[in-house]
């Protein structure tokens, strides 16, 4: 009887154990009603936008909040120092900010579940000599204090005596960036996701080499032996990557960023300056509820913003309607470049509606581009087979696996509209969606130049007619079909 007492006291002291730790860090956060995460303010984490608050972070979080049961409250930081300190004295729950595992950062934080890998770069701008390896540099190295930047060059250092930098707080990583633009810097350190995003709008960045591969990226916590909120995390984690919800979001903020094109984003910031200005006020005009901004990337994936366009297809002028298209929404001259932005914002205006009400943006819009290269029928075959395949029909980032499927036969002969293109859809979309991105960076930092500013010239006002002889435009990309549009009418 006693050995049973003894074992249940046991029991019970584990037991109280158990409840006390379980009772600290996750009982606070459930008490308080809110998760407190800390993150360094960015494109690929945590900002602003006009449709409100963004970032993969951001929206990660959001979905851990959801899961734990309470309300998020995310803190944005502009330097590692002080998001460090603010968890160090639990003001923080913990810090989620795409932040790499390092084994020195291990013995001070602990780190939650690996999500997502990125690598490190060494990055210049483009016209000096590029770098391969560290020896190769003549110049200043800067890069953030604090960050798995520092540490990783601290652990190269061990292999290269002579390597040195400097370090600095006063800046954040696209700030460092935008430096090496300027000249003010001569290389810098970049996370490849956010590489990627900046390289958007500032195509003159250059890759000298791989500093670091596959780091793998995780949440940190405060290493005082509480696995309370820890335990919460890897379920949390398993779920999102089981559902495919980690894979929706990697694509949301990512997926279109993957590649790179230096001359073609180089000729895009170009033509932004010299040619969107001239056609501007009409994008702004007609766009109706769509942003104006996106209408134009649009109009530049077609046509690259030049009016007497024309592809081997019969699609012509700047938003390259089809002459079906064309007739649809009441444009009698495809050449004339007002007519055919005020239709082409009509017609992508009714892809738009007719994506179904369930979907929310900014899918819907995706599914309104994609449309608008391979046709509407073409994409709902995408999307039967997305759920056929046990996948979301709703959500873009699950149609967009689907969509190139549709130029294999054992796919499109079982579809209601057969074969299409669908692998230039998503890279279609894709482009856009780099255009879009950019033109509102640079709008929104004052990078456009005024269009009232800008003269057209006689021959410029004055549009070609239909009957014009006018050879093919070789800068047309990836067009509508006429097929492809007649089938939505």
């Amino acid at each position: 009887m006693q050995k049973l007492l003894a074992i249940f006291s046991f029991v019970l002291m584990l037991c109280a154990c158990d409840m006390q730790q379980q009772s600290s860090q996750l009982a606070h956060i459930k008490a308080q009603n809110k998760i407190r995460v800390g993150t360094l303010a960015g494109a690929s984490n945590y900002y602003q936008a006009p449709q409100g608050v963004q970032g993969f972070e951001y929206e990660l979080a959001q979905e851990f909040a959801d899961y734990v049961g309470v309300e998020l409250e995310m803190v944005p930081f502009f330097n590692l120092s002080d998001m460090f300190a603010r968890l160090e004295s639990g003001d923080l729950d913990l810090i989620a900010s795409g932040l790499t595992y390092n084994t020195i950062r291990a013995e001070h934080y602990r780190f939650g579940p690996t999500y997502r890998s990125i690598s490190q770069k060494l990055v210049y701008k483009q016209g000096r000599n590029r770098p391969r390896e560290f020896a190769d540099l003549t110049g200043n190295l800067t890069v953030l204090a604090k960050s798995s930047h520092s540490l990783a060059l601290q652990q190269l250092k061990q292999l290269n005596p002579e390597l040195s930098w400097n370090e600095t707080e006063d800046m954040d990583e696209e700030e460092l960036l935008q430096a090496v633009i300027d000249g003010e810097i001569d290389y810098t350190l970049a996370d490849s996701h956010t590489l990627s995003l900046f390289r958007r709008y500032h195509p003159n960045l250059s890759i000298g080499f791989s500093v670091t591969r596959n780091d793998p990226i995780a949440w940190l916590l405060r290493k005082d032996g509480d696995d309370s909120l820890y335990a919460l995390m890897v379920p949390f984690f398993g779920d999102v990557k089981q559902s495919n919800q980690l894979y929706v979001l990697e694509e949301k903020y990512f997926g279109h960023v993957r590649q790179f094109n230096y001359v073609n984003t180089l000729a895009y910031i170009e033509a932004i300056k010299d040619t969107l200005p001239k056609y501007q006020p009409w994008f702004e005009q007609y766009a109706g509820n769509i942003d104006w901004r996106l209408l134009a990337a649009l109009s530049y994936q077609e046509s690259m913003w030049n009016p007497k366009a024309k592809s081997p297809t019969g699609v012509r002028g700047i938003m390259m309607l089809t002459q079906a298209t064309a007739k649809h929404v009441g444009v009698s001259n495809r050449l004339a470049p007002e007519q055919n932005i005020k239709g082409g914002a009509e017609y992508l205006e009714q892809l738009i509606s007719r994506i179904p009400d369930r979907i929310p943006q900014p899918d819907r819009t995706w599914f309104a581009l994609a449309s608008y290269n391979v046709g509407w029928g073409h994409v709902n075959d995408a999307r039967i087979i997305t759920e056929q395949e046990g996948a979301s029909p709703d959500k873009w980032a699950d149609v967009k696996k689907r969509l190139p499927l549709l130029i294999k036969k054992r796919y499109y002969r079982k579809t209601k509209y057969g074969y299409a293109r669908g692998d230039v859809a998503v890279q279609y979309v894709d482009n856009i969606r780099r255009y879009y991105d950019a033109l509102v960076w640079l709008d929104e930092n004052d990078a456009i130049e005024d269009p009232e500013s800008e003269q057209q010239t006689a021959e410029e006002a004055k549009p070609a007619t239909e009957a014009s002889e006018i050879k093919p435009s070789d800068n047309t990309q990836q067009s509508n079909t006429e097929q492809q549009k007649s089938e939505n009418n």
